[in-house]
């Protein structure tokens, strides 16, 4: 299942993106922070949002989320650091849990029993492609 939802994601980008490929990855997150970082997707699929986590990324280092060539524009994009702390957040409200997961659907995250995060919108421009860079809040 979570191959047939990472290939219903096939295109995610947040913050400072940028439609470049590292290595052969067709989806890459990259952590720009001095900290490791916990990373949740969500895309929107035939007819509910899906969300999918986590993807643990060290200091300076990327991470190969999507391989496949990716179909979709937009993507969600949430992180936090290793203490719980949002690292990127956005407005797009999307549910998480504490431990890996794939979720089917957005709304009433609390009486499901998950956490409600804020996700980032990115917007792919249809790329085949895209990297993300995550940087560390501002002070």
């Amino acid at each position: 299942m979570r191959g047939k939802f990472l290939q219903s994601l096939a295109s995610i980008a947040t913050l400072v993106c940028a439609a470049t490929s590292p290595v052969s990855a067709q989806f890459a997150v990259c952590n720009q922070t001095l900290d490791v970082i916990n990373v949740a997707l969500g895309a929107y699929d035939r007819d509910a949002f899906e969300t999918s986590g986590w993807w643990t990324i060290g200091p300076n280092q990327c991470a190969n989320v999507i391989n496949d060539t990716l179909t979709a524009r937009y993507f969600y994009v949430y992180a936090k650091d290793v203490f719980g702390r949002q690292v990127l957040a956005g407005s797009t409200p999307m549910c998480v849990a504490p431990d890996r997961f794939e979720i089917r659907g957005e709304q009433d995250c609390l009486v499901r029993g998950l956490i409600e995060a804020r996700f980032h919108e990115v917007d792919t421009r249809k790329s085949e492609r895209w990297t993300v860079f995550i940087y560390p809040p501002p002070p």
